[in-house]
């Protein structure tokens, strides 16, 4: 894993959203131009979701050549396919399918997490197929592909993608993605990269926003062991960033959030 993360704090959660979707763009151009091709780990959320659609809003979205982006989940909700609480139904709507229609972004470059469309279709038959087309795209030895930017959010219990504290996904260190039982958040079925697939991404981002993030923004970044808060294990090969409003960086030491930016 990579060293500390590095903070960056925004004014509010509009502006983070801003920021992230313009720090997007300006990466995947930046991987284009040394490899060609792009692997981007979406999340859903709230933030995640508003920073898709500054994305599609942007004029430098016409910057990135879209045919050469392949795009992932960090997790997903297990429901059937079009449900709106679907993370992938989220960011179609705020930015896929309008890349779609636009004839820049091929369909089958959206590797979606199989959804809960066939009766008796389990949360672990879903991460076995995930797991399956990860691999199809991913390096000799690896079980994922090359990720140059992977996107979670954090919930107010420090969760990331579908890995919440203490849950038994979080131990799980052979697969590439698990089946998910019991969330403590609704739906209680869920699928959800491990964090071993998680931490081979070359960069991984956290984007939170509100204060009831503040807490565990603070033990995420001082120690604690990702059993516990689970955003303290989202670290990247190369680069780690937590990007913040003020809400959620309030219980921050100076020296934890030297970035502050307006």
């Amino acid at each position: 894993m990579s060293a500390t993360p590095v903070v960056i704090v925004h004014r509010d959660a509009e502006v983070l959203a801003q920021a992230v979707a313009a720090r997007l763009i300006t990466r995947v151009v930046d991987v284009q131009a040394l490899r060609g091709a792009a692997h981007v780990v979406l999340t859903g959320g709230t933030v995640g979701t508003k920073s898709l659609a500054a994305v599609a809003a942007s004029p430098a979205r016409g910057a990135v050549d879209w045919s050469r982006v392949q795009l992932w989940w960090g997790d997903e909700r297990f429901l059937p396919s079009g449900d709106p609480e679907r993370n992938e139904t989220q960011a179609r709507e705020a930015l896929l399918d309008g890349l779609v229609a636009e004839g820049l972004l091929p369909p089958q470059n959206i590797h979606a997490v199989p959804a809960a469309d066939k009766a008796g279709f389990t949360p672990e038959q879903s991460a076995e197929q995930y797991a399956a087309t990860l691999a199809d795209f991913a390096r000799e030895g690896a079980d994922v592909p090359a990720f140059d930017v992977l996107l979670l959010g954090m919930g107010p219990d420090g969760h990331i993608a579908s890995l919440f504290p203490g849950h038994p996904a979080l131990y799980e260190d052979k697969r590439s993605a698990v089946g998910v039982h019991n969330s403590p958040k609704p739906p209680p079925l869920r699928v959800s990269l491990t964090l071993p697939s998680i931490q081979a991404a070359a960069e991984v981002w956290v984007v939170a926003a509100g204060t009831e993030k503040a807490k565990v923004t603070h033990l995420a970044l001082s120690g604690a062991g990702p059993v516990q808060i689970p955003a303290a294990g989202a670290r990247g090969r190369s680069r780690s960033l937590f990007l913040l409003d003020r809400a959620s960086a309030s219980e921050l030491p100076a020296e934890l959030a030297p970035y502050s930016l307006s």
